[in-house]
């Protein structure tokens, strides 16, 4: 856990180590981490938002020799595809396996909860919302499959987050990434970035806190 603290962290400092060491094939092991983020529903802590961030900064230093029309579709298809894989195994194999105790310690049942409340307080739309709330987007399409959300609506809300979320991202690395004061601050603006990603659902967490002790 403390390995992965530091690569989010620093995660600029060891990207450009991961394409100092693969060069090209960097790229589909940032496929990769963006695609089980959300495809496997037991690793919600891969970073996400941060490492677009940082990907897209690094694309635009020449140095690096790296392309942010590159980065951009494989981006989207490893969101895109990861939910539909995290739908699909909410759908057919989810409520199967929450009866056996091993699936219950790999699944967060806490974060779960917490998912289930988001979709029940949002409706669809927090498939949309749910993209941009780290750990959160990690079960919204879990929850969604389970709800028994038609996979074409699923889809529809599903490729405009994916849309919205890598253009912010990776815009924002891309064009402030290489600001001096960023390249200096990098660790802060990488911690700025997860706290401002967590707000939304630390608010709703309190609400439902305080909500929860006044129906008591």
């Amino acid at each position: 856990m403390g390995y992965l603290v530091d690569f989010v962290l620093h995660i600029d400092s060891h990207l450009v180590n991961l394409v100092s060491t693969f060069g090209g094939t960097t790229y589909l092991i940032l496929f990769a981490i963006i695609f089980i983020e959300t495809g496997a529903v037991i690793l919600p802590f891969l970073p996400g938002d941060s490492l677009l961030f940082a990907a897209a900064a690094l694309a635009a230093n020449p140095v690096y020799q790296l392309h942010i029309w590159l980065f951009v579709p494989l981006f989207l298809v490893a969101a895109i595809a990861g939910d539909s894989l995290n739908f699909y195994l909410g759908r057919r194999t989810g409520m199967a396996l929450s009866g056996h105790s091993w699936f219950d310690r790999l699944l967060n049942r806490e974060r779960l909860a917490q998912s289930e409340k988001f979709f029940q307080r949002h409706g669809p739309i927090a498939i949309f919302l749910g993209r941009f709330l780290p750990i959160i987007r990690t079960f919204v399409p879990f929850v969604a499959a389970g709800s028994q959300v038609a996979y074409s609506r699923f889809l529809k809300y599903n490729v405009s987050a994916a849309i919205a979320w890598v253009a912010i991202c990776c815009g924002g690395g891309y064009f402030f990434g290489n600001i001096p004061v960023v390249k200096a601050n990098f660790s802060a603006v990488v911690l700025g970035i997860i706290v401002i990603s967590l707000l939304p659902a630390l608010i709703g967490w309190v609400r439902m806190t305080l909500q929860s002790r006044r129906e008591k």
